[in-house]
């Protein structure tokens, strides 16, 4: 027999806002979560392109689901709210983890993909710009080969500027619509995380692969709200 070619790997990071004004959103969270893991394992094929993190931030960053192949995982993350929000803490641990996990894929025989990072936040950040060295470090690919693509989404407080200096790329950033009902914005941020997700592992086995990220429905490009 032939030994199986192991393929190309795509890790992507969910960062959940667990901060206090998350809660009333709760449910959302949890069960947006669940609709992810179960969305991924209803696609074998697609699943088995993709590497799953799911990781919960505050005063510092705890994981919820360590990489994961969703086609035998059976645990699923269990978002606590909780603090405040720390956006240093979720950059400096990006910058710690990512290279960690890259490094471990391919030691098992896997050529990995530039990683994805989503982003879902409902506030903006309790630590002002001490965030924005450990950002810079870690988007830059220069010094930190393995630097992810990032794509955030804003509900709440968040503010579109925010959202437009976390993000890799501006169309990258996404702000819910004024008036937005939150609780269906966080559930809309779950469908279109999996639509991106199923979409991008289809790409990964054409002769283009690409990251494909769906603005979701109730947001809007953070760009068309910032007055440049």
């Amino acid at each position: 027999m032939v030994a199986e070619t192991k393929g190309v790997l795509l890790p992507a990071y969910v960062l959940a806002d667990e901060s206090g004004s998350m809660g009333p959103y709760l449910s959302e969270l949890s069960e947006g979560l669940v609709s992810l893991c179960e969305g991924l394992r209803a696609e074998p094929m697609i699943a088995a392109k993709l590497r799953l993190a799911v990781l919960g931030f505050s005063d510092d960053v705890q994981v919820r689901l360590a990489v994961a192949d969703m086609r035998v995982e059976t645990n699923l993350p269990q978002v606590v709210i909780r603090g405040l929000t720390n956006y240093k803490a979720v950059f400096d641990d990006l910058l710690q983890r990512i290279p960690v996990d890259v490094r471990w894929l391919r030691g098992q025989g896997y050529k990995v993909h530039r990683p994805v990072v989503f982003f879902l936040s409902d506030g903006q950040p309790t630590d002002d710009g001490d965030w924005r060295s450990s950002h810079a470090e870690l988007t830059d690919r220069t010094r930190t080969p393995t630097a992810p693509n990032i794509i955030a989404c804003g509900i709440g407080d968040a503010e579109p500027r925010t959202m437009l200096d976390v993000a890799t790329r501006p169309e990258f950033a996404f702000v819910a619509r004024a008036g937005a009902d939150i609780g269906r914005a966080v559930s809309e941020f779950f469908h279109s995380l999996t639509a991106s997700l199923v979409a991008s592992g289809h790409a990964l086995g054409s002769a283009n692969p690409q990251l494909v990220v769906n603005r979701p429905d109730q947001f809007t490009l953070a760009i068309d709200e910032v007055g440049l």
